[in-house]
């Protein structure tokens, strides 16, 4: 969308976050995942923003750190940086509804425990780790290639050891050539130049790995949803005792997206998030700027 705009909080640190806003109602924030920039997720703002039949929003889409108008990770970089950026972005809009992806779902939900201010959150297929669920294992190699400037080595590092039971199986000489073809050029400079802002985000995923009690602490009503590939395996687990966790959690499962839709066919799942917010979203005061 070319209608958004652009603006710039000053996290507890002190690094400028900025974040993308769009659309007049009560306000949401939106948090991209570990390969993603605010822009990824503009479509699915606008249909939060501009929904013809379930009510209209301000949505906020943050800029993480390491990408476009935000400052860097830093020496410091952690979930508790991402929290306080999360924090100063609902202080500035007034934002007490979430919606995170990817590793941005772990963010969001991470931003809600003890935190009363938030009346929903919402998570397609949030970076939660439960018992190694989300694989690490192959972080140690690619800050090494990242080191040896053989960024789309790293890449293809990621991509084996995030999904060990698919593209992991697959030679690495193979994947190289299906990834060239298959991801478009643009995607992939964003793919790379993102991925050591990608390490160390998965560092703390493999950190809070374990901490599932921790989400007993989100008082808001949270909806975890997921797609297609995620009713087996060890994520599937994870995400089915995370939702059992969260005292009042519902879930969603979508059987023909999958984990990109919300960068890429955000429709269905904005309809839901919608319905979900407008259920659960108390009356607030709208704080202009």
């Amino acid at each position: 969308m070319s209608d958004l705009a652009a603006h710039v909080v000053t996290s507890a640190d002190g690094t400028p976050i900025e974040y993308l806003s769009v659309g007049r109602g009560p306000d949401v924030i939106v948090v991209p995942g570990a390969l993603a920039v605010a822009s990824d997720l503009t479509a699915f703002a606008g249909l939060l923003a501009l929904h013809t039949v379930h009510t209209m929003h301000t949505v906020h889409v943050v800029q993480r750190r390491g990408r476009g108008g935000s400052g860097s990770q830093g020496d410091r970089y952690g979930i508790a940086r991402e929290c306080e950026d999360i924090e100063a972005v609902r202080a500035r809009t007034g934002a007490r509804l979430i919606f995170g992806h990817s590793f941005g779902g772990l963010v969001a939900l991470r931003a809600a425990c003890g935190n009363p201010a938030f009346d929903a959150v919402a998570v397609y297929e949030p970076g939660v780790s439960v018992g190694a669920s989300i694989p690490v294992d192959w972080i140690d190699r690619a800050r090494r290639e990242i080191s040896e400037g053989a960024d789309f080595e790293a890449f293809i590092t990621f991509v084996r050891g995030i999904n060990p039971e698919q593209t992991g199986r697959l030679p690495r000489r193979l994947l190289r050539i299906i990834l060239r073809y298959a991801i478009p050029r643009a995607e992939m400079r964003q793919n790379l130049a993102l991925m050591p802002q990608a390490i160390s985000e998965h560092v703390e995923v493999g950190r809070f790995d374990g901490r599932l009690a921790d989400y007993r602490e989100i008082a808001a009503a949270t909806l975890v949803m997921r797609g297609k590939g995620r009713d087996t395996g060890r994520q599937a687990v994870a995400l089915s005792r995370l939702a059992e966790t969260i005292p009042r959690s519902e879930t969603a499962t979508f059987r023909t997206l999958d984990h990109f839709a919300p960068e890429k066919k955000p429709g269905e799942i904005a309809d839901v998030v919608l319905r979900f917010f407008a259920a659960h979203a108390r009356p607030c005061v709208q704080i202009e700027g």
